[in-house]
């Protein structure tokens, strides 16, 4: 494979309008800053590193899709995305080299929490759930401006995505994302070459040939699954997490447990039990829109454009078939004839 190498250039410090499009109240009601922040930080980096729980695809049919478009999520079973272990990976490896903090942030139902114990076996040292029944039915956009708003409340060095989530395979949240922080973007990462002080420097996989690429934090880039193995959880923190709950978890529980209680009690009880969580520990962080202050304007259907039509299964099933001789004239009129049928050329 061929290696290319490019040097990026700082943005021009310009003071430019709101983009068209964009919520004012993202941008705070102030022009954005085209270059990119430099901030004096102790040691380390701030990693935050976003992750999906996905439904497993392999034995998707058709009634993966629920009238209105959106996935039926209770028909197939759920999964960490496999390109955002690799994230996560990519994010221990930062702070194990450099020191620092990893944040792992998803946005989803309260049993989307089961990644963010499966980040913190892994090594994570904060989790973030960001649930809210408002943000329902969000597309790739208003998915991006949710996450967007929660990360500038984390005040992040480098945000890694994985590539794309196997439920839309759209790669589209990553990018997004950098766009409204207004961040550097290094798509295809697949090896970290270098990180000295605000300075970073990575491979990027092109699919022909790696391209060098360097540029100043803060980043964020999407990572390969050929960038590193995901570390296995660790026994002891798998010990130590394992009853780490987010608050509707715990009032779930205590919903089933209860059940014949009032809901002063239950609330109360609730309450008991989260405090107790925290003070161990082991009480994983809840944000709702409010608490990142979204414009629901732009979340959930309103704020979401794309609408899934249709899904089909399509099996390709086989049909008739010639054979070649193994021998040059035969592999000329093979060629000749996918050119004829215009497969190929």
């Amino acid at each position: 494979m061929t290696e290319s190498r490019r040097r990026t250039r700082s943005r021009p410090r310009l003071s430019l309008p709101p983009p068209v499009g964009y919520p004012p109240t993202f941008l705070g009601g102030q022009t954005v800053r085209t270059v990119a922040r430099v901030r004096s930080r102790g040691v380390g980096y701030h990693c935050v590193v976003c992750v999906k729980q996905v439904p497993d695809t392999k034995g998707i049919t058709g009634e993966a899709m629920k009238d209105d478009g959106t996935v039926n999520r209770a028909a197939l079973p759920a999964i960490f995305n496999p390109e955002d272990l690799n994230a996560l990976e990519t994010a221990l490896a930062v702070r194990d080299g450099h020191g620092g903090t990893v944040t792992v942030v998803t946005m989803g139902l309260p049993k989307a929490s089961d990644v963010l114990r499966e980040s913190l076996f892994r090594g994570a040292d904060r989790a973030v759930l960001l649930t809210d029944r408002r943000a329902a039915g969000s597309d790739t956009l208003a998915t991006s401006y949710i996450l967007a708003c929660a990360i500038r409340r984390l005040d992040a060095d480098i945000v890694l995505c994985g590539r794309q989530a196997i439920d839309g395979d759209t790669a589209q949240v990553g990018p997004q994302l950098a766009e409204k922080l207004s961040f550097t973007l290094v798509t295809y990462l697949e090896q970290l070459l270098e990180l000295r002080g605000r300075t970073l420097r990575a491979r990027r996989n092109l699919g022909h040939g790696w391209e060098i690429v360097e540029t100043q934090l803060p980043v964020l880039a999407t990572v390969l699954d050929t960038a590193n193995t995901p570390r296995p959880p660790a026994a002891r923190r798998v010990m130590k997490f394992k009853k780490a709950r987010c608050r509707s978890e715990v009032e779930q529980a205590v919903g089933r447990e209860l059940a014949a209680a009032g809901d002063e009690e239950k609330a109360a009880e609730a309450a008991r039990r989260c405090d107790a969580l925290a003070q161990r520990g082991l009480l994983i962080e809840q944000w709702n829109l409010d608490d990142v202050g979204a414009d629901l304007a732009w979340c959930g259907f309103k704020g979401s454009p794309t609408k899934v039509h249709r899904v089909q299964s399509i099996v390709l099933a086989g049909g008739a078939y010639r054979e070649y001789p193994p021998t040059d004239p035969g592999v000329a009129q093979l060629v000749r004839e996918l050119i004829e049928d215009h497969t190929i050329g």
